[in-house]
């Protein structure tokens, strides 16, 4: 092969536009150039090169021609069996890498992830944000006094043991908005709450005497601390949820399809509409049409936003999008056929937002336009 076809079909392989044909032909040539080399590798080296290098060709190219092809000229290379696979991830990290620059290219300013930008809200009105106060006092409420803490929690603390009647409850309110950083709020009862971006939670100042309510809108993760006598309650849209104490998620934001309470340990009890469930620990239920349906699901997965994480796992490019779009506050539009596509990956959500969109790159049949803060994912 000579150079200039060479230089040719690189650049067409890393941007993904080579044929199998092409594939195959450049693959023959780097084993070609590979029979002088003066690397000898140990057998045990070469037959493990073997069966990566066949492995990973199957896997990622998915050709069944090239596996013949290879084999048919493997004896006259095997020496060579170790460095090759070196060329192919080099080559597989120079496509990967075009796939970066493109994202970047199109995105005239990369977008930076989510900040603290919460927002918390008294009972007479006044409003705080959270980012610009220093760790230590923020306010009194009553009995309750509420610190900032140095790990940036809002911290509640009852001061005085009396118990107050629901009539005479007051109430905080403390708000996540789009492409905010998640807030993390220890309630005067000890309970502590992650509240997601684009996401909301009210509750008392201090609890009633005989309940712990709360009310939800978006998403929150909540470690409740065990207290028999008064069960703790969490409203989100028609759905209520009652533990005594126990770790678990809410997913309701409006624009999802479903409400969605993940336990991870203790038990629950799901109310909506006239309907109850119970969940096991690994259980979700969905509410969806008035009705409570439940499934195993990835745990992990689910409370990956709280660890810091986009985590998909077979998950379908609709929520991923929606996802990525509350916590980069960005517009994101899905346009053509793909609802069958899904999303498998896993990355910090600390990264600017080109580095996320390239695991849409894993699938052929998805290309990504940016416009300032508008994406349009389509076929």
């Amino acid at each position: 092969m000579k150079k200039h076809q060479a230089k040719n079909l690189l650049t067409k392989y890393v941007k993904g536009e080579t044929t199998a044909h092409e594939r195959t032909l450049l693959e023959q040539w780097f084993l070609k150039d590979l029979e002088d080399s003066k690397h000898v590798p140990s057998q045990s080296r070469i037959e493990e090169a073997d069966e990566r290098i066949t492995a990973y060709l199957m896997s990622h190219i998915g050709l069944q021609q090239t596996e013949t092809k290879i084999t048919k000229i493997w004896p006259r290379i095997a020496v060579a069996a170790a460095a090759l696979i070196l060329i192919f991830g080099s080559l597989f990290f120079l496509r990967s890498n075009f796939a970066k620059q493109q994202i970047v290219k199109n995105t005239i300013n990369d977008i930076a992830p989510g900040s603290n930008k919460a927002v918390l809200t008294l009972a007479n009105g006044k409003s705080i944000v959270l980012d610009n106060s220093q760790n230590g006092l923020i306010a009194k409420q009553g009995v309750t006094v509420i610190n900032k803490s140095i790990k940036g929690e809002l911290v509640y603390k009852q001061a005085e043991s009396n118990e107050v009647p629901a009539s005479k409850l007051t109430y905080n309110l403390i708000t996540i908005p789009r492409g905010a950083m998640s807030q993390v709020v220890v309630l005067p009862d000890g309970s502590k709450v992650w509240i997601n971006a684009a996401s909301s939670l009210r509750y008392p100042t201090v609890f009633a005497a005989n309940e712990r309510k709360v009310e939800l809108t978006g998403e929150a993760y909540f470690e409740v601390a065990h207290n028999p006598a008064k069960p703790f309650k969490v409203v989100s849209n028609n759905q209520t949820v009652e533990v005594l104490g126990t770790h678990f998620n809410i997913n309701s934001y409006n624009d999802e399809p479903g409400i969605n309470t993940t336990l991870l340990q203790g038990s629950v009890r799901i109310m909506a509409n006239g309907n109850e469930k119970v969940l096991k620990p690994g259980q979700q239920s969905t509410i969806k049409n008035g009705t409570i349906n439940l499934s195993e699901v990835d745990v992990s997965e689910v409370v990956a936003w709280k660890d810091g994480y986009f985590e998909f796992s077979n998950t379908d490019i609709q929520s991923a999008v929606r996802q990525i779009s509350r916590w980069y506050d960005v517009e994101m539009q899905c346009e053509g056929h793909i609802n069958d596509e899904t999303l498998t990956g896993r990355i910090s959500r600390s990264r600017n937002i080109s580095e996320v969109l390239q695991m849409f790159q894993q699938s052929k049949n998805i290309n990504i336009t940016i416009t300032g803060r508008r994406i349009m994912v389509k076929e």
